[in-house]
């Protein structure tokens, strides 16, 4: 539930810095591309930080060298967060996302099923988790293919 507060407070923000007059932030579309990053920053920093431990136990058995999986996909969401601040690969950037929370969405499940752990605090609830994860993946398809959406 974090993250996405993490983004709603960031969109919002920058939006507001919009209003007061920055003309980069003018637009929805930067300010969801912006409150985004930071939401894959927060969440890239747990894959080494006091949670590490958390999210290792959370890839599903059948893969190999978890410790390695959190490494990488953390890895994937600084540079996703990154990609989606540069105009000419934010489409990439978004697409690779979208399947980066795609792929991500079964360690979810094993963590809500299990009744894991994240920082001590019990996983969120598999219904509210799907949700969040819908949430974010529309966020981040609009983010960057914003003409398909109708979005400007």
């Amino acid at each position: 539930m974090i993250p996405f507060i993490v983004l709603i407070i960031a969109t919002l923000l920058l939006r507001g810095t919009g209003a007061a007059g920055v003309g980069q932030f003018n637009n929805w579309i930067w300010c969801l591309r912006g409150g985004l990053a930071a939401m894959f920053l927060f969440t890239a920093s747990a894959h080494w930080g006091k949670r590490r431990a958390d999210l290792i136990a959370m890839v599903p058995r059948a893969f190999p060298r978890p410790d390695l999986i959190v490494s990488a996909t953390g890895v994937f969401e600084i540079l996703g967060a990154a990609g989606l601040l540069i105009p000419a690969i934010a489409s990439m950037s978004a697409a690779c996302l979208a399947m980066l929370l795609i792929a991500l969405f079964p360690a979810n499940v094993r963590a809500a099923r299990e009744r894991l752990t994240i920082g001590g605090r019990a996983a969120t609830a598999l219904p509210l988790r799907t949700l969040l994860q819908v949430v974010f993946l529309a966020a981040v398809l609009v983010a960057g293919f914003p003409g398909i959406f109708g979005v400007r």
